[in-house]
């Protein structure tokens, strides 16, 4: 496949304001290289995410989305990656049941400090988005 007919996937990120959005400010100032393919989307804390949100994006027309928060036990505000944890397993069932390959719903944990980290998992979910294609709500949708 050359590079003009490569499919670009459209993939949003929900970032948590104190570290995973730090984590991709800082992949830009350190100028670590990751697909353009995201668009960021800053909450406040991962734990305020529904399920209802992450499938909107799906709706939307994305075709991946992108669940990033603090790591386990350095949540700003105590346990709400505990509960986003809980709202990442909750959506990939119900995306599972509705038909949706839950493959394109990733949930990572990024630090303030990890920008070369995030820039990672970005060039990997893309990648893995290529592999799986447009989403299907994306076709129905266009």
């Amino acid at each position: 496949m050359n590079e003009e007919s490569r499919f670009d996937p459209k993939i949003l990120a929900f970032t948590c304001n104190w570290c995973s959005y730090a984590g991709a400010d800082l992949a830009g100032v350190s100028r670590f290289q990751y697909p353009p393919n995201v668009r960021l989307i800053k909450v406040m804390c991962s734990g305020r995410v529904t399920p209802s949100m992450l499938l909107h994006a799906f709706k939307s027309g994305v075709d991946g989305v992108l669940f990033t928060g603090c790591h386990i036990g350095d949540c700003h505000y105590i346990s709400g990656n505990k509960r986003a944890e809980k709202v990442y397993e909750m959506t990939a069932k119900l995306m599972k049941a509705l038909g949706l390959d839950p493959r394109r719903l990733r949930q990572e944990w990024v630090s303030a400090a990890e920008g070369e980290r995030f820039a990672g998992v970005v060039t990997e979910f893309t990648n893995q988005m290529r592999e799986l294609g447009p989403s299907p709500v994306r076709v129905a949708k266009d």
